[in-house]
């Protein structure tokens, strides 16, 4: 079995491993067009902040080491073409320039994901930063060191880590966002207000709901200005941090898509091409919460993808389960994180969902300390499933939302979650855990409306 895989970050260095340890007579062919393999990309705020002192720690495997595997690591190679039909590729050698042509059995795309670079006047201007790649957060420290004003446009989370890194550098930081609130997509306004006044407090120059309209440089063509649909403001270094697409350019209009481009991909990781898997930031994933496809670019999503094209390349074998986009963020002494979907864009999905939030000492107040834990479930009106959660407190229980993750995917309802064996330990939490307290007041909350009705 000859199998090219094209991209080797997350999904392809899983799908590699797994594929040599369980098919080692496969031959297997990566087609690489960065020098390096499998790079940490949410750990360039941690370097920025000097948390990570060097970028190289950010990997954890390397060409040398799949090649000690068996693999094949065509790096600096460049797919240029994929003929689905006769199942071959056209390859550039980017040092060479030599153009080639290999054939496959099978193809796993594992391409990922490219930054956003939204079509602004002015957005080729020097010292404005992408933040994705090896080379890229090694350009960002550099420049770091000599700006003195930092803008950091898009709040999500690669944005606001980004934020509070330069803040502790001892930067000017404006945090520019088109929506209204930061972390829009991951947190609702009772959660994203605390992180808000956590980060004025440390002095970030917040600009939300604010559009970006023109980037403005010096003579030398080095941005010096960002103009937004507000006003203006001083930046000598530009983070762009709007968000990401899927890199499937080669498959348009050959294989079935999302309307952003995104890989469908079945049960097994096959694409509707049977002989061509998708894993990783390249594809849409399942979203157990809204029961469809959805594009959630995450690296949790990727390595699972890319293991599973291991177990299914010869034949189907084991089912994905489908994701919830559950992920977290510390932001200062804050620990915050969230799992499926939020109220405010419940809409989206077309799903009709009730909320209940409690916000209370995490363990009992005879406890020396006894800090509070907000806490919020979102449901299903009609059914009462859990579809989201939501978790913020200054002890870290992000944990809480990995046991809500698999809730969601396990399909439990409020009442289910009401009555979970939790343990007591006055350490840890309350005789009644905080997450059966807020389903127990979802279902009172419930009860109250029958008995209005």
């Amino acid at each position: 079995m000859r199998v090219l895989v094209i991209g080797c970050t997350h999904a392809g260095t899983a799908a590699v491993k797994n594929m040599k340890k369980l098919h080692p007579d496969a031959e297997v062919i990566v087609y690489e067009r960065n020098d390096n393999v499998s790079f940490l990309s949410c750990g360039i705020a941690l370097h920025v902040g000097g948390v990570v002192k060097q970028a190289d720690d950010l990997f954890y495997s390397s060409p040398e080491e799949l090649k000690k595997l068996g693999v094949t690591m065509k790096m600096k190679h460049e797919v240029l073409d994929i003929d689905t039909d006769a199942k071959k590729v056209q390859v550039r050698d980017i040092e060479s320039d030599m153009i080639m042509e290999d054939s496959f059995d099978k193809l796993v795309m594992a391409t990922g994901s490219s930054p956003i670079i939204p079509p602004i006047t002015g957005v080729g201007l020097q010292n404005i930063q992408l933040a994705k790649n090896y080379h890229q957060a090694k350009e960002i420290i550099q420049k770091a060191e000599k700006a003195t004003n930092i803008a950091v446009i898009g709040a999500g989370y690669i944005g606001v880590e980004l934020v509070e890194a330069f803040e502790a550098y001892g930067k000017h930081v404006t945090f520019i966002e088109g929506a209204d609130r930061v972390l829009n997509k991951y947190l609702d306004t009772q959660f994203t207000e605390i992180v808000e006044q956590e980060l004025s407090e440390h002095g970030v120059k917040l600009a939300l709901n604010e559009t970006v309209e023109q980037f403005v440089g010096d003579a030398e063509g080095r941005v010096q200005k960002v103009i937004t649909s507000e006003a203006t403001y001083e930046a000598d270094l530009v983070l762009l941090c709007v968000g990401f697409k899927p890199q499937t350019d080669l498959l348009k209009g050959k294989l079935d898509m999302l309307p952003n481009g995104a890989l469908i991909v079945n049960d097994y990781m096959q694409t509707s091409h049977p002989d061509i898997y998708g894993a990783g930031d390249s594809c849409a994933v399942f979203y157990n919460p809204a029961k469809t496809h959805a594009y959630i670019p995450l690296a949790t999503n990727a390595v699972r993808m890319g293991t599973l094209v291991a177990q299914n390349i010869a034949g189907p074998k084991i089912k994905y389960r489908g994701t919830q986009g559950t992920s977290g963020l510390k932001l200062y002494d804050l620990n915050m994180a969230s799992t499926g979907i939020t109220e405010a864009n419940a809409f989206f999905f077309g799903l009709n969902v009730k909320t209940i939030t409690i916000d209370e000492a995490y363990r009992p107040d005879f406890m020396p300390t006894a800090e509070n834990v907000k806490l919020k479930l979102v449901y299903e009106a009609e059914t009462l499933r859990l579809v989201g959660a939501q978790i913020l407190s200054k002890v870290d229980l992000t944990q809480a939302m990995n046991t809500l993750s698999a809730c969601i995917q396990q399909n439990m309802t409020i009442e289910d979650l009401a009555f979970v064996d939790f343990f007591f330990q006055p350490h840890y939490n309350q005789p009644w855990n905080y997450l059966n307290k807020a389903a127990l007041q979802a279902l009172e909350q419930e009860r109250d409306v029958a008995v209005l009705v």
